[in-house]
């Protein structure tokens, strides 16, 4: 197990190595990897660590998932440079509610992956018995140096006593799952280390037992930059934050420098298989075929093998390819990226009974891919106008009702990024 991590890049730090290699080839272990609930979406940061989980469960491995309810209240100083804003119990619940439904498309939760909140378990924890219990066996001194506390108190904000006890509630929920679901591993980011090995720490010295800890790498894009990060913000799982389509266009644009390690990290295809798909992809980058893998694989798990192929569908159509063959969900998916007027075929819409037909140049104006109908007829002019991704020419041009998809769409474009979706009531085909 700890070789095929490796292989993917996804080993930074451990525990003993050699003894944790022995333990995990022994027999099935329990793992966990805590998520704060500090928004109601996974984002791409968290999915890697929720994917390592998936590795392990695949392996035979015991995945436990941990949404921090408790310390999700308190704030983890770890890679941060000011204060987290504590969240109140709706805020929590509502967040917790929308990450269960993520974690359940990724983890086998009927098989043995298990979910905890260690709320349950901190919410009737009193003051005396976790300083009696817990802080005795933390050195002061131990908890200052760790990376995440030490920066934090020499910055000009400080640190306040609620973030640095955060280390210590994440070793008592280590401790805790240990205790009570035998687990006998943490898995983090790289900047979880300090937190982890305090885990660790608490078990041998309260328990008097081997406990172990892993972390991979944080991810950076080839260019510095935070990997899931775009000028609008973070990358979401959730699709009402981040729309499929998008979500695989993020993929579809990852740099050449970057896409073999994200094929490693994101996917679960097998190594030799990436090995495969780099290689081809070297003989030409143009393509990006490498980068369609990419995409196509993590929307598949995130969103489901429909909304992949409906996302690619969709960049094919956006990005002027024929469009008679694409399915109802690519044009649903092309809907929800795109300006779209539902319109009637009982009147208005410029739509003419007497012909069966549209006038182009109304429609272009009532949608706003024109200024007036002379800026219309002077895109039409000029060859700028597509019906369907197909170019339209002439001054005052109909499109006939058997143009419609599906017997209810119609994609206008002018140039090469406007775009406008027409939903047609009134003429839907037959089911």
């Amino acid at each position: 197990m700890l070789e095929e991590l490796e292989s993917r890049g996804l080993v930074h730090d451990t525990t003993d190595r050699e003894l944790l290699a022995r333990r995990l080839n022994d027999s099935p272990i329990g793992v966990y990897h805590g998520i704060d609930p500090t928004a109601s979406s996974l984002h791409l940061g968290n999915l890697i660590g929720v994917l390592v989980l998936r590795r392990f469960q695949e392996a035979g491995h015991r995945p436990i998932a941990l949404v921090g309810g408790a310390t999700g209240m308190v704030g983890d100083p770890s890679g941060r440079s000011d204060e987290r804003n504590l969240l109140d119990d709706d805020t929590l619940a509502a967040n917790l509610s929308g990450i269960r439904v993520q974690l359940e498309r990724l983890l086998d939760f009927d098989g043995d992956a298990e979910l905890v909140n260690n709320y349950d378990w901190t919410r009737d924890l009193t003051l005396i018995e976790f300083l009696r219990d817990t802080g005795k066996h933390a050195t002061v001194n131990q908890m200052a140096a760790k990376h995440s506390v030490r920066s934090r108190m020499e910055s000009e904000s400080g640190i306040s006593y609620t973030e640095f006890t955060y280390m210590l509630l994440q070793a008592y929920d280590f401790w805790w799952l240990h205790s009570h679901h035998q687990c006998e591993l943490q898995i983090g980011g790289s900047d979880q280390w300090g937190n982890i090995t305090a885990g660790v720490d608490l078990i041998r010295r309260r328990s008097g037992v081997q406990a172990h800890g892993l972390t991979w790498p944080l991810l950076t894009r080839s260019d510095g930059a935070k990997f899931g990060k775009t000028a609008e913000g973070a990358v979401w799982l959730d699709p009402n934050r981040t729309s499929p389509y998008r979500f695989h266009q993020y993929f579809v644009q990852v740099p050449d420098e970057d896409v073999e390690r994200s094929l490693l990290q994101f996917t679960m295809l097998p190594v030799g298989d990436i090995a495969e798909v780099v290689e081809a992809h070297q003989g030409d980058p143009g393509r990006r075929d490498a980068q369609r893998t990419l995409a196509n694989e993590v929307t598949s798990l995130v969103h489901g093998p429909g909304a992949a192929a409906a996302a690619a569908e969709a960049a094919r159509i956006l990005f002027g390819s024929p469009v008679d063959d694409m399915d109802e969900a690519a044009l649903e998916t092309v809907a929800e990226e795109v300006p779209t007027s539902d319109i009637s075929l009982a009147g208005g819409g410029g739509f003419d009974a007497g012909s069966n037909s549209f006038d182009l140049v109304e429609m272009l104006a009532k949608t706003g891919l024109a200024t007036s109908k002379g800026d219309a007829r002077r895109g039409l002019s000029e060859g700028s106008v597509y019906v369907n991704n197909v170019r339209v020419s002439g001054e005052d041009p109909t499109v006939a009702v058997d143009r419609l998809l599906h017997g209810r769409y119609l994609l206008l474009r002018r140039g090469k990024r406007r775009h406008h979706l027409l939903r047609v009531r009134g003429n839907e085909s037959p089911g």
